[in-house]
């Protein structure tokens, strides 16, 4: 599995090569120190890149949105040394499949990346607010509300979830939409930051 790490900072770049490579021993990793650099890498294929936000002649959002178009077939995750949570939902809602803070210990930062190979999102504790309880969303939802939903926040289609489902697209969306009033979202991002901090299985 191919990873291209993208940082300005090489001795960071050097730490989490070796890191990977300890926790996730499958892992090929390259790198990159910027944007510029890894777009010249965009024709080679990548499972997962791991981005910084933070680097020199480049807006944070920008740059992501940058290697998203890219390397549209690849799954996108934040490092970054700031961690606010209007930055981890920006970057989110701008299509990052998870935010990991770089202050982040060994093991989250191997359960958060199996989590997004595995076509999860992770967002950071910080990024959650306090922990609610489930039972009043939960009661509120179907069966086959949640079978949409859960699809939904790990970013599959809506019509990829109909075929999933066997039911139409037009069906999809108005599960949604319920979904949304139930849970007091607009939403994907709201949805998704919601059914983390109800603890929702995805």
């Amino acid at each position: 599995m191919r990873v291209l790490l993208i940082d300005d900072h090489s001795l960071f770049r050097r730490g989490m090569r070796l890191m990977l490579r300890e926790l996730m021993p499958e892992l090929d990793v390259s790198d990159a120190d910027g944007v510029e650099q890894a777009l010249t890498l965009a024709g080679e294929s990548f499972e997962l890149l791991l981005l910084d936000l933070n680097m020199p002649g480049v807006n944070g959002l920008d740059a992501l949105a940058s290697v998203k178009h890219a390397f549209p077939d690849s799954i996108v995750v934040v490092i970054s040394g700031e961690d606010s949570a209007s930055l981890i939902r920006d970057a989110i809602a701008a299509g990052a499949a998870g935010f990991i803070p770089k202050s982040a210990e060994p093991e989250v930062m191997h359960g958060a990346l199996r989590l997004v190979l595995a076509r999860g999102v992770y967002l950071p504790p910080e990024a959650l607010g306090t922990a609610a309880d489930p039972e009043p969303v939960l009661q509120g939802l179907s069966p086959r509300q949640l079978d949409v939903l859960r699809r939904a926040l790990k970013g599959v289609p809506n019509k990829l979830i109909a075929r999933e489902l066997g039911i139409s697209e037009g069906t999809v969306k108005s599960h949604l939409s319920a979904v949304f009033r139930v849970m007091n979202v607009r939403n994907r991002t709201e949805a998704l930051y919601s059914a983390a901090r109800y603890g929702l299985k995805l």
